[in-house]
């Protein structure tokens, strides 16, 4: 290994194993600085808007590239100087534009209606564009000195953020999201120390330190002196309201990466998810401050109910989760998401016999069994004799088990997104898919119930409808033949739907119980076996519903329809009830109402589904209904794409859509400005600079596949890892630490196959194509039998499954670096850089278009396919300079 050149550093041929760390640091606080960020946006506001701020500050490795290929000299003569120049900024500008922008924040809710919100969102963008500019331009001149070394380089790189991204993440159990940019300031400081001891520059070391403790002082000290936030939470986020209860009091905290969760104790606190509103007309006392409230990352809440004592639990019947108990007694109970523990009380209460409760989050699980303050609250309710405990996702442990209950409940679970305003639009929601129901309906008892109870509080109705179609698609698949008899469905306006779903069907007896028990709560029936409803005015509805969106009048609001037929009478028992439930009688006998056009829908939607008709009223509907798959999980996407040019000048209808049309907008911007960054250098210099390199279009291509490949891959995969790891932190730790590390491997492995590149490459490629489209195909049918495996072996085959891929996408990149700067490409080189950083952020901002509109399996296809195309560009990167000039 060369020694270090007098004064400074060596990266012409083989820095210093030093200079090697020092590089993985720095570029790892790139990585733990966009994680932070994230971390900010989700607690602060949504978690999309940080994943935009971040794909978007990601274009300061394009800008930089594209600025450097031109003034290519000059950065050459001053790489010293930049890249301590860069390395003395990057704290300072982390701490400083993070503090600044909480004092700008931007509100989602209002983006449409009130102009200043948008330019609050662009300054947020430039500002936290900054620190990622000094980050790029410290890579950048590392890069282009190391032209010789790149694949050694690029590996320190790759593999130094990879391993950062785990120490990341290991920072959220020490660190409140308030404070996580604490760990990329720490792998800064570490980074540049290191740096500067390569050089031999104690007086760089010094400064760096002081500058370090200045940037870490003023992020702890500036909001304790001045009272400004270090975390500004929007006032729309759930938190923010339990915070402003005169009465209100924070009686839990944790922090881990599966969620910054906060507990709260007030006597404003009435969750009761579709609360019958004739319990405070018929039970003698409503229980006092029944609630704690649980917010995860600021949102929620999800209810934590008190251990009612016995003369008070006939409060659980007036809550739709009740009604599989109205049929079921002593139960074997599955509940399929603990959450803050409604259900399963709720089970225990209606004398279930056995309660297995599941939950993917262990944080939660580790609240409720250690704080002793929830313990007391709930009954210490996870050790109650007849409760059992699974520590991951519900859906994965009814597919691995032989177990059979009589009731298995999945209500509310990662369902209170839906109703935020802009919210949580292209967030995976894995437990709702056809496949998990299909889980579901297999590990009921041949005379079992499944109780789904999801919010309904839309209007027109979306993820409803979804839900709608896609248990009955499933209820086709697990058991084929007529599905008619074999479900029950409720709703309460603007509130919940229950869809219950019998495996053998509901008999006549059963369905007299159910129709009785909707009665006595005021519920409203939409669907049962032998209900037909008036549906002559399908038409008319379904083109009302078009007309609220994209007309000019409003829907009526209300539609004649049929009631729905019972043969209950006002003095009927509601249901057979557990001893210790009183029964209450029905409230008195009431005119019926017309049928509110959701409820009307709803039975509509019913109809069609059991006759097979769905699909020619889902055409005509106004939104997207299609059902939620293991490749398309999202209650999202409803706007269906031929209309999105008819929405823009009516986005005030579509809040709770924003999030999916802010994607297309992310889309949008993030083309035209790497487009233009990728242009620059051909505006100011194509005949000069690039004249006489041959192959310069091809080469364009070949790293444009690269980048868009690469991140689609790496996006993609995150949501695919979901499935096994349930957590969407956990999954993208994992898969971009594999990804990173892996493919360093790969790009140090790159240099040895350099001399036979024209041979080997073209293989590496087709290799990563095959794989990369046969991950499309199978890799969630394989990730599904991971998920029921233990934790620990879960994390070892996911490494496992994107380690071969992974090393694969190693080669391409340093291969063609390497290849440019040995045969004198060197402009060329510094603008492959920015291609590829530029088409990352492009490949970031089309991964969730693809996924909501086609499926994330067109999302690994589409970057197999990437790869492929890159086979023919590939040796227009090989040609040397030479030919063109003798030519």
């Amino acid at each position: 290994m060369n020694a270090p050149a007098a004064g400074g550093a060596d990266l012409t041929e083989r820095p210093s194993i030093a200079l090697y760390v020092s590089i993985g640091l720095v570029a790892g606080a790139v990585i733990a600085l966009q994680i932070a960020i994230m971390r900010v946006f989700s607690v602060g506001s949504w978690a999309h808007f940080g994943s935009l701020v971040v794909s978007l500050a990601m274009l300061g490795f394009g800008l930089t590239s594209a600025v450097m290929c031109v003034s290519k000299s000059w950065f050459e003569r001053h790489w010293r100087g930049l890249a301590t120049t860069a390395l003395m900024l990057f704290g300072p500008l982390a701490v400083g534009s993070n503090l600044l922008a909480q004092q700008y924040p931007f509100n989602a809710i209002f983006i449409v209606s009130d102009p200043v919100q948008k330019w609050r969102l662009a300054l947020n963008f430039v500002l936290y564009l900054l620190p990622f500019l000094a980050g790029a331009l410290f890579l950048g001149v590392v890069f282009l000195k190391a032209q010789r070394s790149f694949n050694r380089v690029y590996f320190a790189d790759l593999a130094g953020s990879g391993a950062c991204g785990l120490v990341t993440l290991g920072s959220m159990y020490l660190l409140r999201p308030d404070d996580m940019i604490v760990a990329p300031l720490v792998l800064w400081l570490c980074g540049s120390v290191l740096w500067f001891a390569a050089q031999h520059s104690m007086r760089n070391i010094m400064l760096v330190c002081i500058v370090a403790a200045a940037a870490l002082g003023a992020h702890l000290g500036l909001p304790a002196l001045t009272g400004i936030p270090k975390l500004a939470v929007s006032d729309y986020k759930g938190v923010a309201y339990a915070r402003k209860f005169p009465d209100a009091k924070k009686v839990f905290e944790s922090r881990s990466p599966f969620g910054f969760i906060e507990v709260y104790a007030s006597s404003y606190l009435h969750f009761a998810p579709g609360l019958s509103d004739n319990a405070a007309f018929n039970l003698p006392q409503m229980p006092a401050n029944a609630y704690l409230g649980l917010y995860i990352d600021g949102e929620g809440p999800s209810g934590i109910i008190r251990d009612l004592p016995k003369d008070q639990v006939a409060y659980f019947r007036y809550l739709p989760m009740f009604y599989p108990y109205v049929l079921k007694q002593n139960p074997d109970t599955f509940i399929a998401q603990f959450g803050g523990g409604i259900s399963t009380s709720l089970a225990i209460a209606s004398g279930s016999k056995t309660v297995t409760v599941a939950e993917g989050n262990r944080a939660l699980l580790d609240a409720f069994r250690t704080d002793k303050t929830l313990m007391d609250f709930t009954g210490d309710i996870l050790r109650k004799p007849n409760v059992s405990v699974v520590d991951y996702d519900g859906r994965l442990y009814v597919a691995g088990v032989r177990d059979r209950f009589d009731i298995i409940d999945l209500s509310l679970a990662d369902s209170a997104g839906l109703s935020n305003p802009g919210g949580f639009a292209i967030v995976e929601k894995y437990a709702y898919t056809r496949e998990a129901m299909v889980h579901y309906m297999q590990a009921l008892k041949r005379d079992g119930i499944l109780a789904v109870t999801l919010w309904n509080k839309e209007e027109p109705p979306k993820s409803i409808l979804k839900l709608y179609a896609t248990m009955a698609a499933a209820a086709r698949r697990a058991d084929s033949g007529d599905i008619a008899d074999k479900f029950f469905v409720v709703s309460s306006y603007l509130s919940t739907a229950t869809v219950l779903y019998k495996r053998d069907g509901f008999s006549g007896a059963e369905i007299d119980k159910l129709r009785s028990h909707t009665k006595a709560m005021s519920f409203d029936e939409i669907y049962s076996p032998g209900f037909t409803p008036d549906i002559t005015d399908a038409d008319q509805l379904l083109d009302d519903y078009r007309n609220q969106i994209f007309g000019s009048g409003a829907i009526d609001a209300t539609v004649p329809n049929d009631p729905p037929p019972t043969e209950a009478t006002a003095g009927d028992p509601p249901a057979d009830l557990p001893p210790d439930m009183p029964i209450d009688p029905p409230p008195p006998e009431t005119a019926k109402p017309s049928v509110l056009p959701a409820t009307a829908l709803g039975r509509l939607a019913w109809q069609a589904l059991v006759k097979g008709t769905w699909p020619e009223i889902a055409q005509k509907y106004v939104f997207d209904t299609r059902i939620l798959t293991n490749a398309q999980p999202y209650f999202a996407a409803y706007v269906k794409p031929q209309d999105l040019p008819r929405v823009t000048d009516r986005l005030e209808l579509l809040q709770d859509e924003w999030g999916y049309l802010l994607i297309w907008a992310t889309l949008g911007v993030a083309c035209i400005a790497a487009m233009s960054l990728v242009l620059l250098p051909v505006i100011f210099g194509w005949r000069a600079i690039f004249s006489h390199y041959p192959g310069k279009t091809l080469t364009i291509v070949y790293f444009a596949c690269l980048g868009l490949g690469y991140i689609m891959v790496e996006v993609g995969l995150i949501a695919h890892f979901i499935l096994a790891l349930g957590n969407a932190t956990i999954s993208a730790s994992v898969l971009i630490t594999g990804m990173l590390i892996f493919s360093g491997l790969g790009s140090f492995v790159s240099e040895r196959v350099l001399p036979v590149a024209r041979r080997v490459m073209p293989a590496v490629f087709l290799a990563i194509g095959l794989i990369l489209i046969g991950y499309g195909l199978f890799i969630d049918r394989a990730l599904d039998a991971v998920g029921a495996l233990p934790y620990l072996a879960r994390l070892g085959w996911c490494f496992a499954l994107i380690s071969v891929p992974a090393f694969l996408m190693g080669f391409p990149m340093p291969a063609a670096m390497t290849t440019l700067g040995r045969i004198g490409k060197d402009h060329m080189f510094v603008w492959a850089w920015g291609i590829n950083g530029c088409f990352s952020v492009i490949g970031a901002a089309l991964v969730p278009v693809l996924a909501t509109s086609f499926g994330l399996a067109t999302v690994l296809t589409v970057s197999g396919v990437a790869y492929l195309v890159a086979i023919p560009a590939f040796f227009a990167v090989l040609r040397p300079l030479q030919r063109e000039r003798l030519a």
